[in-house]
């Protein structure tokens, strides 16, 4: 494993724990300091990531640096969620997201349009775009996707924990011109 995979994978393995911390504390609502370890080692385990025998020690500083972070507040021994965190937690969960599909598709387009201005570009753009892109929406133009099934309870949390309710658009739409290339992309009978 070259370099770069190293950073990679040890950045994402980081990232997982503050999740699985952050999901643990907001779960319970308040955690003490000596149940926090047994919950996530329960949770690692469950998602067969369980690091090295010095786990205690890994999930302590994890837990540490997300309270530094202000993603948690630790007060008489208990570890709590900060606003933050909670706003991270959601987003964390968002690109994780996977839509349920319904047996039978209702033949409504959902089209979804965001122009996002500039000073929130960057980030948010990227995260909004691996968003729908890990989702399984089609991008019809640069900043129009679509999807055929009802998401309306994402994007509605996409727009306030993103703060982009005013750039967003969601349409429900009976046609779109020559849908067939959709349909065969979503794997929709005609």
């Amino acid at each position: 494993m070259g370099k770069l995979e190293k950073k990679n994978s040890k950045r994402q393995h980081k990232e997982n724990l503050q999740k699985i911390i952050l999901g643990s504390v907001a779960a319970v609502g308040v955690l003490s300091i000596g149940l926090v370890a047994p919950n996530v080692i329960r949770a690692m385990d469950k998602l067969g990531i369980l690091p090295n025998p010095r786990r205690k020690e890994y999930i302590s500083s994890s837990a540490s640096k997300l309270v530094k972070r202000g993603l948690m507040k630790f007060e008489n021994g208990y570890y709590q969620l900060t606003e933050g965190g909670e706003r991270i937690l959601r987003r964390w969960e968002l690109s994780d997201y996977k839509f349920k599909k319904p047996k039978r598709w209702d033949r409504k387009w959902r089209i979804i349009i965001y122009d996002i201005s500039e000073k929130k570009k960057g980030k948010i753009r990227r995260q909004i775009f691996d968003l729908f892109t890990n989702a399984g929406f089609y991008r019809l133009q640069g900043s129009i996707w679509v999807y055929p099934y009802d998401c309306e309870d994402v994007i509605g949390l996409l727009k306030t924990d993103f703060g982009v309710g005013k750039e967003t658009l969601y349409i429900i739409a009976d046609e779109i011109e020559n849908d067939k290339y959709l349909r065969q992309y979503f794997g929709l009978k005609s």
